[in-house]
Parts: structure tokens; sequence; C-alpha cells
């Protein structure tokens, strides 16, 4: 395993969308263990293969309890709405008024091939519906409604 480096916004693979994953071989389990050890170190809560360079649809969500490889996942369903405070580790020290749906619902492939389906609220919501935002080259500061003030991300702790 090693740490991949994290691409900023500025970085055109970013705003590019992702090709489906269609070999689950030894290449894709690297990636998604990679991809692992780069999303505990950063202290993030998730990571999109493009975040690394990897135009592929393969994300990472850490819910707490594990950490699900979603490969090749689309939106099942969602309901209910949020509004809060969004960060990126593509766009560090900077956070944004987001609003999401308050419950999703995906469906995607295990590192063999195996669909699956995983769902949250709150946050694991928010995480869903950010990373798969990043493989069609959406970054949520392209539909915040503003950033957020140094006194603003105080008050939220």
């Amino acid at each position: 395993m090693a740490l991949r480096k994290i691409l900023t916004d500025a970085e055109s693979a970013l705003h590019k969308t992702c090709k489906p994953v269609v070999s689950f071989d030894s290449r894709l389990h690297t990636l998604l263990d990679d991809m692992r050890e780069t999303l505990i170190e950063s202290g993030g809560v998730g990571l999109a293969a493009p975040q690394v360079g990897i135009l592929r649809r393969v994300v990472l969500v850490d819910t707490g309890d594990e950490i699900l490889e979603l490969v090749n996942p689309s939106l099942l369903e969602t309901s209910g709405e949020q509004e809060g405070a969004e960060g990126c580790l593509s766009v560090p020290g900077k956070y944004g008024l987001v609003k999401r749906p308050y419950y999703a619902k995906v469906r995607a492939q295990d590192r063999e091939g195996n669909w699956y389906e995983a769902e949250g609220e709150e946050l694991i919501a928010r995480c869903f519906c950010h990373e798969l935002d990043h493989l069609d080259g959406i970054l949520y500061t392209e539909i915040m409604e503003r950033y957020l003030t140094e006194e603003e991300l105080a008050s939220e702790e």
C-alpha cells in the first residue's frame, strides 16, 4: 500500500467525468488499498478516485464503523434535506454551506464485482452525494450557497 497525492481543485482531473470500472483485478485492489491508506492518513470521511488522479468510478466512505468501497456507485434513493458545512480534501482549509439530502441509498460493486446496497443519514448521506459528485467532475464549491466564515465554523464545533 502507498499514500497517494490528493489533487487540489485547480487540477483538471477533478473536473472530468470518470469512466466505469470494468476489470476487478489486482490494479483495482491496489487502488482501493492505496485510497484507504490515503483516506485514513488524511483524516477525511470520503475519497474519490479522481482526487488521486484516477478517472474511474471508485469511492471510499468512512462510516465510522467501516470504510465502504463503492465501485461504479449510483444513487438509488434520497429523501429529506439538510444544510450544513461541507469541506473537501481537494479544497483544503475552506468550507461551504451546502444543501444535501438527509438520507441516501447507493448501489455499488465491491472489489470483486459483487453488487450491494448501502444507506445512511446525515453525514453519511452527505458523503455519498459529495463523493459521487466527484465522479461526475462536480466539486461542492460549484453547488454551495457560499463559503463559511471562520466565526461560523467556530460556532458549529
